[in-house]
């Protein structure tokens, strides 16, 4: 029997042109020869299309532009510690199936790694204004956290909420400051204790870039999904697990670690775009 599919959200894509995507590489399109929504549009005339530069990856394809597009996920036990992890992400694109296509014969339209910084879905042209991690604040905020062996000694001495994170109570710290002033609180922190001195506490200062907001949208979800909006339009970003990504993933396409990315008829006669990824299986050689 199939596995059962669960609904993760809706997207659009205004300009008819969808992409899933690298996270950690979407604002490096911008570097390279051509623009994000140029190639999309390119890969979407032919139906679709696998898109690399550099270290770059994404696939595009044409999507209905006057309606939310529902994502969808399969699971599978994670082989690092038996959670559910994504095993089969697929987006209905609002198109219908091309009537001189057979639908029991998807269409390959490449392969992707898992990002270890997560992937991204959304509008190609929306997604060329993604700030990724070492962007700006785009909302002029950002959030502290730390922990560490002297975590409570900083607590009492600085203050800041539990921060729920994944299921369980994460660091300490405070969420939406001003980035001055969150500057300011890290700087303070790091000076207390030595910072990452391994005696004292870690400190993170995140800004409000789309990369990090997208993961922060996600630290309540099971499956670490995240809704953003950006460039106008709503995106899902999905992060993954750093021990499954180590166990399952890791090396991701210089190690042979990509996944098949296809265009296939659904149930009733509409297309979807569907990324698998296979069971994990102890022992396997990578490639």
């Amino acid at each position: 029997m199939p596995a059962p599919f669960t609904d993760l959200g809706t997207v659009t894509a205004p300009s008819g042109l969808l992409v899933l995507g690298m996270a950690g590489w979407i604002d490096y399109w911008p570097e390279t020869e051509l623009p994000l929504g140029e190639r999309a549009r390119a890969a979407a005339a032919v139906g679709g299309g696998h898109l690399r530069d550099g270290d770059c990856e994404a696939v595009a394809v044409p999507a209905a532009a006057d309606r939310p597009l529902r994502v969808r996920a399969t699971t599978s036990p994670s082989p690092f510690d038996e959670e559910p992890a994504i095993a089969t992400l697929e987006v209905e694109l609002g198109l219908p199936w091309p009537a001189d296509a057979d639908p029991a014969a998807p269409v390959l339209l490449g392969d992707l790694p898992v990002d270890r910084c997560g992937m991204v879905i959304g509008d190609a042209l929306g997604l060329e204004a993604w700030t990724g991690l070492d962007g700006d604040s785009t909302d002029g905020l950002a959030d502290v956290t730390y922990w560490g062996r002297h975590a409570d000694d900083a607590h009492a001495r600085f203050g800041g909420e539990r921060i729920f994170w994944h299921g369980v109570d994460g660091p300490h710290g405070w969420l939406d400051l001003p980035l001055p002033e969150a500057t300011a609180r890290a700087a303070e922190l790091t000076a207390w204790r030595g910072g990452l001195s391994g005696t004292g506490v870690a400190v993170a200062l995140d800004p409000h870039t789309d990369h990090y907001l997208a993961q922060r949208a996600g630290w309540d979800h099971p499956l670490r999904v995240g809704a953003i909006e950006v460039g106008g339009c709503p995106v899902l970003g999905i992060e993954w697990d750093q021990g499954d990504h180590s166990v399952r993933h890791h090396g991701e396409r210089g190690w042979g670690q990509v996944y098949p990315v296809t265009l296939e008829a659904d149930p009733s006669g509409g297309t979807v775009l569907r990324w698998t990824i296979p069971p994990y299986v102890e022992g396997e050689e990578r490639n």
